[in-house]
């Protein structure tokens, strides 16, 4: 069981698995600034100030990361179950390494955006 926690295409699950509960748990939150622009112009200009704090724009880069991880490993998932192909073992694993690498080139390009 050890050997199998040690591959790179578990990490890739356990990513996936987590970016989507993380993302689960950020859709409240998501769906309540929307409810704030519902209520009137004041209360959303107040949303508004608290996502400028610094703290925030670190979370918003954290959130972007997490869709990116999310989106690259459920597209190689999808490869792996819905091609008719399969491809070799080390290239499927690289699939794993381009994902992470695209997923953090997008949270890069929107840190330098934020900041």
């Amino acid at each position: 069981m050890k050997a199998v926690r040690n591959h790179t295409a578990y990490w890739a699950f356990i990513g996936h698995r987590v970016s989507g509960l993380l993302l689960a748990l950020f859709l409240p939150f998501h769906f309540l600034a929307l409810g704030l622009a519902l209520e009137g112009a004041a209360r959303l200009d107040g949303f508004l100030k608290f996502a400028e704090l610094p703290l925030v724009k670190i979370a918003e880069w954290g959130l972007v990361i997490l869709l990116g991880l999310h989106l690259a490993f459920g597209l190689r998932l999808l490869v792996m179950e819905f091609f008719p192909w399969k491809a070799p073992r080390d290239a499927r694993l690289g699939w794993v390494g381009w994902g992470t690498g695209l997923a953090m080139l997008v949270g890069v390009v929107f840190l330098i955006r934020v900041f």
